[in-house]
């Protein structure tokens, strides 16, 4: 039996980890890939207090490194459920089933689909989801990236340093990307634009991305572009299948709580990316982290 089992290793599930294991509970990880969620997809990270520029690897050890030392144990798996019977909770992985006074939700999200035409066929093979991952097998390429949020512009920019050239298309007239990042991008020689236009299907041969038939949403009006790689930045979705069924999510998934985290069932928190917010950052995440262990230890505390 664990006093907090978190699930997810991100930002806020290692801070959370933390601020847990130094109330001298027994306190465990829930994950199935490395530490650090998202920031591993992340290259460059200037937002982060503390570090002028640091990459999201890098700030995934260095928030990993303490949690041995505080004992915090690491189990892996793929949650499938999580049940609520009262004192106990049950976390239910592919494998073993987990007992629990409490846990925190801290999944995170997903990267959406563009739900075209090729981008199922050609994910891994043109079609990619993360720049810091794929971003040198296009060297010297043309490629193009979809979105106008921050995450979109960060990535274009750092394609730059592979591609012969990094185009942005956007189903806008203008970027909603923050004005330092918008800045950079139009600054820079190998980045171009599409506005007011979407993409309708990924072409390609039998091995690769070849072209990107796109459509301009105000003549509607259907172009074919040549690329040899797509980037795909269209906002995020929830990880939150796994407790579906304790009626703690909204419509669309995330799951809302108060402001100390808790969600609609006592003894179950939720922080990160897949709380129902409006910012999600890593300054952000750290902060649900540490407000959710401390509620997570008063829960404890007056309830065992």
């Amino acid at each position: 039996m664990y006093d907090i089992i978190i699930i997810g290793s991100g930002p806020a599930g290692m801070t959370a980890a933390l601020y847990a294991a130094r109330g001298n509970l027994k306190v465990a990880v829930l994950e199935q890939g490395a530490p650090g969620g998202q920031m591993n997809n992340t290259s460059d990270i200037e937002n982060y207090p503390g570090y002028e520029l640091i990459s999201g690897p890098e700030l995934s050890m260095k928030m990993y490194e303490p949690l041995e030392k505080f004992g915090v144990e690491n189990l892996y798996g793929i949650v499938t459920a999580v049940e609520d019977h009262g004192s106990v909770k049950k976390v239910i992985t592919d494998d073993d089933i987990y007992e629990s006074k409490t846990v925190i939700v801290a999944t995170g999200a997903k990267h959406r689909l563009l739900t075209v035409a090729g981008e199922d066929t050609y994910t891994s093979r043109g079609v990619s989801y993360c720049a810091v991952c794929d971003g040198a097998f296009f060297r010297g390429q043309d490629l193009l990236v979809v979105g106008g949020g921050d995450s979109a512009v960060e990535e274009a920019l750092f394609l730059t340093r592979f591609a012969n050239k990094v185009t942005i298309i956007h189903r806008r007239d203008e970027l909603r990307a923050q004005k330092l990042l918008q800045e950079r991008a139009f600054a820079n020689d190998k980045i171009e634009f599409i506005w007011d236009s979407v993409v309708k299907e990924i072409k390609g041969n039998d091995t690769k991305v070849t072209s990107v038939s796109i459509e301009n949403v105000k003549t509607g009006q259907v172009s074919t572009q040549p690329f040899g790689g797509i980037f795909i930045y269209v906002g995020l979705d929830p990880v939150s299948a796994m407790v579906a069924d304790l009626g703690i999510t909204d419509a669309e998934g995330w799951i809302p709580t108060d402001e100390k985290m808790q969600t609609q069932k006592a003894g179950i928190f939720a922080i990160g990316d897949v709380r129902q917010k409006d910012l999600r950052q890593i300054t952000t995440a750290v902060g649900d982290g540490a407000v959710a262990a401390q509620a997570a230890y008063h829960y404890i505390v007056n309830n065992f």
